[in-house]
Formats: C-alpha cells, structure tokens, sequence
C-alpha cells in the first residue's frame, strides 16, 4: 500500500501506537495564539482532535457506555459505587452529569475540527513542496472525518430516530460549521443535520486517498470514511447506500476477522488478541494510546479489581437475557465473559465482562482497566450490510453475511439463516452478541422503535432492576444539557426529555 506519510510508532508486544497530543482545554478552545502556521501545527491540531475523542466522556467512558448501560444489557449490583446507576435507572436529566460531558465533548471535537478547516487554506497557499501539500491534504481529510464522526454521534444520542418522510420536520443538532464568528443558536432539522454528516464524508472521501489504507490504523483512513458512511446510511434508512458503502470496506480485501480458529500465539486466538492486544486485521479505526497517553478505564466499572487486587467489586454485571444469547460453539462467550468472584458480602459469583479487562502491554506497566475504543470493526460492516439486505428482501445474501461474521466466532458451525419473519428478532440478538457493550443498543432499539424489559437477578440492585421500557420512550433520546438552553442568547430548542 503506498503510504503518503507515516505518524505512526509501534510500542511493545502490545502494538500501543504513539499520539502526539494538542493541550487539553475546555470547551472548543483551540490555542488561536499559535495559530496554524506549519504542516507541523496542523498535524498537532489533527492529533488533538483525536485526543478529545479518546478522552472519558466520550470512546473511553460515558460516550461508549452510557448508551448500553441505558439499556437491557446489565444489571448494578448491590454494593456498587452509583457510578451510572442513575442512567441505569432512566432518571437521566437535562442537568445529568454524562449527558453534558457527551455534549460539550463532542462539540470540542468539532470545534477543534473547524478551527483547521478555516485555517487550511491559508496555509496550504504558502506551501510549495509536494509531499506536505499531500501530508496537508491527508490531514484535511482526516479532519472532515472526525467532524462527521462527531456530529453523528451527537445525532444518534440527542435525536430522534431518522424517518425520510418526516425528517424534515424533526429537531437535529445545532450545525455549528467555522471557528471564528457568531455561533448558531438554534437547532437545524434532523434532515439537514445528516445532509452535514454526508457531505463531510464526501469532502473526506475526496482528501484520503484510496490507496493509502491499512488495518489497525489510529488515524482516519479512507477505509474508515467508507465504513461510517455505512453506518451513517443505515440509520437513514438509505439501503443501497449503506450496501455499497459496506461493500467497499468488507471486498477492499484489506481486512479480515478476526478468527476464534486462528491463533495470535500459544495462548491467544486472534479474537481474544482483539481486545487483550487491541491489535486486530478487523480494526478500520481505533483510537490509539501510549504508555503516557490513554484515555479512561471504561472497564473499571465492570470489574474494580483495582479495590484490593484480589476481588473483584463491579458496578454492573451482565444481565442473564444477554448472556444467553450466546450460544455453543460461540467463543464471543468466553473472550467477554468470565466467571469471576466478588469481593462484596453476598459474594456474587457470576460471569463479570472482561472485554475491558485491559490492554496486556499497559496491565504490563500497572496501568489498569483500560483497552483502545475500537470505534469502527469489520464485524460491525457485515452486521450493515446484512441488515440493509434484509431490508431489501434479499434474505439469502444477508445470510451470507451473517454466516461469515459467526464463522469466525464460532469453532464450529455458525450458521445462520434469516428470512422475512424472523430477519429483525435475529439481526439485533446478532448485534448484541457481537458489538455488546460498544454502545450500539439505544439507538439500535430507538430505531427499530423497540421497547425492552429487565428482570431483576440475585445480589443486584431491585429499583431499576425489574423495568419495563416501551418503544419511543422520550428518554430514548437524550435531553439537551440544561446549560445549553440556558446559556445568554441560546434559543435551542429541548427534546420531549427534558425535564
């Protein structure tokens, strides 16, 4: 693969890649005294970007998480630290802390996205050598990217699910699309706000070149644009998009699964090294850390081992409805899942997830619970695809699809057939199985216009625990920060969720 430019450096067994780093600010403050002067400065500014991602309100914490804690995949246990037990129980407020960390991070990264894209042209008329004309034009693309990234986050938490014959009429995001001026104070519609997410993708289409693609990577490749432009495209219910889309990235023959019947070594199968090593063919994009740059123990709160490194005290363990999904033969079960003791006085002995257990290279430096955020997989493509081919009646391909992706989850057997009647109930136990706990569920269930129950289980909190939950609930979709609609000039508008 031809390689415009190489920012990347290979640390340890681990493969913990090296992030040079903006300063970490409040807000959307991007240091304007500095300014963007050199391609240096712009590579600084690109990398801070991804920094502000990998951060704990948003890949390695409440972004990730909060969305399936929300949901019908855990339960809290007694004992816990009320670490999101109140997202847990659906008493999520305007003034929640979580969803104003989400928001304002979010709204950083794309602050920091528009600070470059309204200084790139200038620089980029100062420069005369080729090759930093192309590392600039790389950058760029990367940063229409992560301002695609970011806004279609900001839809899928503070949106409604998106229907073509109504989007026009339903509230989207504030588009706020340059640095420097007056802000928008309103919310544009929920048709416009994804028109911005595509035609971002299309302007980082254009800018990373097609050639200069590699798995595993911790800067934004085309790969990566194609891929969320997938998921982008499913949520809009634009099938064919989201098949073609999805089809670049699963024939690029760049990546593969990650394969429980193919060892990394003697003790690690290639899906176990997906989340012991964070190093996978199956990554398109990840957000990478160091030694000194890491982003915040999302596995703390399904583990604790950390307490007296001998117990275990969790937060949340998985719920039983979860689990049994998994079936015989699928190896997902015990790269997740193990049975572990706990340290609390009921002494509750029952599968704990261990996908976060933590990067082995940084358990190695006694740098716990933390594990790269895998932000787009190979796995979550065929998942697209397949779904968008049911949508379509083409039940057989979408059994294709599905088939591939269990096949590498399972030692034998994995087959899976889907048809008319059963394609919905199938595909979304499929997305559970495979993409548990990446934070998938809520809109999953808010645009299938899905409702779900809890049920409660021993040595686990009972308020919340028993919870019956119908379809377009308002608090599927987050309420906007109450400091947002208070702030001097604001007229954004509040979701049916505020309260």
């Amino acid at each position: 693969m031809k390689n415009i430019y190489s920012r990347i450096l290979i640390f340890g067994t681990a493969f913990l890649m090296a992030v040079s780093c903006l300063e970490k600010v409040p807000g959307d403050y991007v240091p304007i005294d500095k300014g963007m002067n050199t391609v240096t400065d712009a590579e600084e500014i690109v990398n801070g970007i991804y920094n502000t991602f990998k951060g704990g309100s948003l890949y390695s914490g409440y972004l990730t998480l909060c969305p399936d804690i929300q949901c019908d995949l855990v339960h809290a246990v007694q004992g816990n630290s009320n670490t999101y037990v109140n997202i847990w129980q659906w008493d999520i407020l305007s003034g929640n802390a979580e969803v104003e960390a989400v928001y304002a991070g979010l709204y950083a990264a794309i602050g920091q996205c528009n600070y470059y894209l309204d200084k790139v042209e200038q620089l980029k008329a100062r420069l005369t050598d080729d090759t930093e004309i192309q590392q600039l034009d790389a950058l760029t693309g990367e940063t229409y990217f992560c301002r695609a990234l970011a806004y279609s986050e900001l839809i899928k938490l503070f949106c409604k699910a998106y229907d073509p014959a109504t989007a026009e009429s339903e509230l989207g995001v504030v588009l706020a699309t340059s640095y420097f001026g007056q802000k928008p104070a309103t919310r544009d519609n929920l048709k416009k706000s994804y028109a911005q997410v595509v035609a971002d993708l299309i302007e980082a289409d254009r800018y990373l070149d097609p050639d200069d693609n590699a798995y595993n990577a911790i800067y934004a490749k085309n790969a990566a644009v194609h891929a969320l432009w997938a998921r982008v495209a499913l949520y809009m219910q634009d099938w064919d998009a989201a098949i073609e889309h999805s089809s670049d990235v699963i024939d690029s023959g760049i990546f593969k699964l990650a394969d429980c019947n193919s060892n990394y070594s003697s003790t690690q199968t290639l899906l176990q090294y997906l989340w012991n090593g964070d190093a996978s063919f199956e990554i398109i994009f990840k957000l990478g850390y160091t030694s000194t740059s890491y982003g915040s123990p999302q596995g703390a709160v399904f583990l604790n081992f950390t307490r007296d490194y001998h117990y275990y005290y969790p937060d949340f363990v998985p719920s039983q409805a979860a689990l049994d999904l998994y079936q015989s033969g699928d190896q997902r079960y015990g790269a997740y899942f193990r049975t572990l003791q706990t340290g609390y006085s009921h002494q509750l002995s029952c599968p704990l997830l261990v996908k976060y257990y933590g990067n082995e290279g940084l358990i190695e430096l006694n740098i716990y619970h933390r594990n790269m955020p895998k932000v787009l997989r190979l796995a979550e493509q065929y998942l697209i695809r397949a779904e968008a081919y049911c949508r379509k009646g083409s039940y057989a391909k979408a059994s294709a699809d599905l088939t591939t992706l269990r096949k590498s989850r399972f030692t034998t057997g994995g087959n899976l057939s889907v048809n008319e009647s059963n394609w919905l109930e199938t595909i979304s136990a499929e997305r559970v199985r495979e993409l548990y706990m990446e934070g998938f569920r809520l809109q999953d269930l808010k645009r299938w216009h899905m409702g779900f129950e809890r049920k409660d289980q021993t040595s686990c909190v009972k308020e919340g625990g028993s919870l019956k939950v119908a379809a377009d609930d308002p608090l599927f979709v987050w309420p906007i920060p109450r400091n947002e609609l208070e702030a001097p000039g604001s007229q954004i508008q509040p979701n049916e969720s505020n309260r």
